[in-house]
């Protein structure tokens, strides 16, 4: 889609689309001083504000001038797409952040597949924006019409989470933000992808193997099947992702998963919480290191059973109980501090 200005304007309309795409803001403050008007007016096609304009291509001062004289921040396109669509889906993560500040709306939904803002951020994988467009979900008003965990598991008209598109992009970043925002791990899709896939279905069909990394931590399910009965060990196969699928392979060995417990504290202290997860992500090296080595003579045996911990699974499990004794500890202090 084209974000530049439209032919058949007049040549005033022409040049000030033109200076919303380069930024100038010089000659965008010239041309609304003589005539107000040109802030309400669109490109002929697309149907694009100089707001839209300016947020696609990253230019803050030029979407600070438009918001700070009234411009509606959920002006539409032709499309019915915001601002705030079009910046996310750029990664323009500081425009994102000032159209979210003069209220855009995150709970707007496009024409073309019924898609929001963080479906934009997660499909392109800006993981920047998806952390922005989520602060601001919990302070929002969604928080209270919605609430916030239905809004991170938003669908589109394919029955698509945010999840299910980064994960099938092959974004790690992306698919980690939303997980720890309360993704849901193994949700199915509609009709995207393949009807009935999960994330992990669509991460194996991409063959992205940071991504079936991820979902597998947080307890993706390797047996959950599609609406024609695939498991996602399957679809990886039949993609020829051999990486993928040996860590798909339902006789492999389990993945570390984190507990359930710290999947629901979001209070836990970040350094605890970064610790913790590189204890997880080495202890899981090593398995999959075990798992790929024997995948390269023969597929692993059904029978096939860890033979007693690795010194990485050792230290993961004393640093989860260490995260989790100093998280209860801050809490019984705080309690004592509230009485």
């Amino acid at each position: 889609m084209g974000h530049g200005a439209s032919c058949g304007r007049p040549s005033e309309e022409v040049d000030f689309f033109g200076a919303a795409q380069s930024g100038d803001l010089a000659r965008l403050a010239a041309a609304v001083s003589s005539r107000p008007s040109l802030l309400r007016r669109t490109t002929l096609f697309d149907r694009l504000s100089a707001l839209h304009i300016a947020a696609a291509h990253g230019h803050l001062q030029v979407v600070s001038m438009a918001l700070d004289l009234c411009v509606e921040p959920d002006v539409v396109n032709r499309h019915k797409q915001t601002a705030l669509m079009l910046a996310a889906m750029h990664g323009r993560t500081e425009c994102v952040r000032r159209l979210l500040d003069a209220g855009a709306n995150i709970l707007m939904f496009d024409s073309s597949h019924g898609r929001t803002c963080l479906h934009y951020a997660a499909y392109y994988g800006h993981s920047d924006c998806l952390r922005a467009i989520l602060t601001a979900a919990r302070t929002a008003p969604v928080s209270q019409s919605w609430g916030y965990a239905r809004f991170v598991n938003v669908r589109d008209d394919t029955g698509a989470t945010p999840l299910h598109l980064a994960a099938r992009q092959g974004w790690r970043r992306c698919v980690h933000v939303l997980l720890e925002n309360g993704a849901i791990v193994s949700a199915s899709s509609g009709a995207f992808g393949f009807p009935g896939s999960t994330p992990l279905h669509l991460a194996a069909r991409g063959g992205s193997l940071d991504c079936v990394r991820q979902l597998l931590s947080w307890g993706a399910d390797r047996l959950q099947r599609d609406s024609v009965g695939r498991i996602p060990y399957e679809v990886a196969l039949k993609r020829g992702h051999a990486a993928c699928a040996a860590l798909l392979n339902p006789s492999s060995a389990e993945p570390l998963v984190w507990p359930s417990p710290l999947k629901f504290i979001s209070e836990l202290e970040p350094d605890a919480k970064a610790l913790l997860e590189a204890a997880l992500m080495e202890a899981n090296r090593e398995r999959e290191k075990r798992i790929l080595k024997g995948a390269k003579n023969s597929l692993p045996s059904p029978s096939h059973s860890d033979d007693g911990a690795t010194v990485s699974e050792v230290l993961f499990y004393r640093t989860a109980r260490s995260c989790l004794a100093n998280y209860y500890c801050y809490s019984i202090a705080d309690l004592t501090r509230t009485k």
